[in-house]
């Protein structure tokens, strides 16, 4: 990882930021009028051009903006965002949602799948080490403008279901992390483009475990998405204590 300046951390920040909130290309202009940059749009330029040299952002053919690489996003998911923890009323609200279903296993973590895609607005995966995979929430890629590109929609949904595809690229990873973020190359050959993976792995008494995660876009809302997925594992190990 390259020592960036703060001037260089900063537009790195405000330009993934803006990114996320609109799945576009960032110029220097928009970053100099909505972000209050302590730069000139000119700065901002050079900055960008050294960001890109040094692998943190990219410039799509079509655009003269950037956006960020894979090594962008892993830097500000680890260094510069700002989880925004659920709120206790939340949390009330998302247990109530699957407490009827607690006492049965599959029927519980196939509701709590689809409650996860419903609280991120993306694809939800679950798994199992017996082999099962839950899935939720296929339509909600279908509102990101990522996913107007059949042939990246094609690619995602013909793995979403494939449990092996999943445990083979989860026991490749370093189990020492709470909260596990896969982007580019760390998907594996089959989603090696603009995707995004947060997930948990979670354990129980009776030796029965998993993953719970979000499946999207590179540009996933970290802030909000990696709490929801901590917390959802964190549910499903409270809940498994009476099974």
């Amino acid at each position: 990882m390259h020592d960036l300046t703060a001037r260089q951390v900063e537009i790195l920040k405000s330009l993934i930021e803006e990114y996320i909130e609109t799945a576009e290309a960032v110029g220097s202009e928009t970053l100099e009028k909505k972000h209050n940059l302590s730069a000139s749009p000119a700065t901002i330029r050079n900055e960008m051009v050294r960001l890109t040299t040094l692998g943190y952002l990219k410039k799509p053919h079509i655009s003269a903006g950037r956006v960020p690489t894979p090594l962008g996003m892993r830097f500000y998911v680890k260094q510069l965002m700002k989880e925004k923890e659920l709120s206790t009323a939340d949390e009330v609200s998302l247990k109530e949602k699957v407490w009827d279903l607690r006492e049965q296993e599959r029927a519980f973590l196939k509701e709590l799948t689809k409650s996860l895609a419903n609280r991120t607005g993306a694809l939800a995966i679950t798994t199992t080490n017996d082999g099962d995979i839950f899935c939720a929430g296929y339509a909600n890629i279908l509102d990101m403008p990522e996913f107007f590109d059949i042939d990246l929609t094609k690619n995602l949904l013909s793995v979403v279901d494939e449990a092996e595809y999943f445990h083979n690229l989860i026991s490749g990873q370093e189990q020492d992390e709470d909260i596990h973020i896969l982007l580019g190359e760390e998907l594996g050959p089959r989603l090696n483009g603009p995707y995004g993976f947060v997930y948990r792995k979670y354990n129980t008494p009776m030796n029965f475990s998993g993953e719970v995660g979000v499946l999207g876009p590179s540009r996933l809302n970290y802030t909000s998405v990696v709490p929801t997925v901590r917390y959802f594992g964190n549910l499903i190990e409270e809940i498994a204590k009476g099974w």
